[in-house]
């Protein structure tokens, strides 16, 4: 089996690819920070306990394949990366000296796609797992309510 994340209750394995762009693909934005955006993106996504399991900066785009915990929305962590990224982007290496809350550095939206595992694995693994499970109704539980119910009294 693939390695997998876990929660207190959860295992879990979420993978996006994700693609944003900068606003208006200025192609000047990787000539001088693109040896600077890999770290802050990876330190941005361990805010939210994400990882960036792999990324490519292209002339006008960004690539990331992400691990993001079900407990936090896709949304939420690349709406966190891009607009963290942004300020502290115009900050250190922006030319004025000033807060630059309201900097729009990327462009709005983004696009994301799952990466799932393979299909061919699914009914195998599922078939595997049902055999060392017993049947529902060979456990007990089969398809006539409990007694409790028959007596007019319904569940607890």
């Amino acid at each position: 089996m693939d390695k997998t994340e876990s929660l207190n209750h959860t295992k879990w394995e979420c993978k996006y690819h994700v693609v944003f762009i900068p606003k208006g693909r200025r192609k000047a934005l990787y000539a001088e920070l693109r040896k600077y955006l890999g770290e802050v993106f990876r330190t941005l996504a361990q805010h939210k306990e994400s990882r960036i399991e792999e990324g490519h900066l292209m002339v006008d785009h960004v690539h990331m394949m992400i691990l993001i915990p079900p407990k936090y929305s896709v949304a939420q962590v690349v709406g966190y990366i891009k607009g963290k990224s942004a300020i502290h982007l115009a900050r250190v290496y922006g030319e004025k000296k000033r807060n630059f809350v309201g900097q729009h550095f990327w462009a709005r939206g983004y696009f994301v796609s799952m990466v799932g595992r393979d299909e061919r694995v699914i009914p195998t693994t599922f078939a595997i797992n049902s055999r060392k499970t017993k049947d529902w109704n060979s456990s007990g539980c089969g398809d006539k309510p409990p007694k409790r119910w028959h007596q007019g009294l319904g569940p607890r």
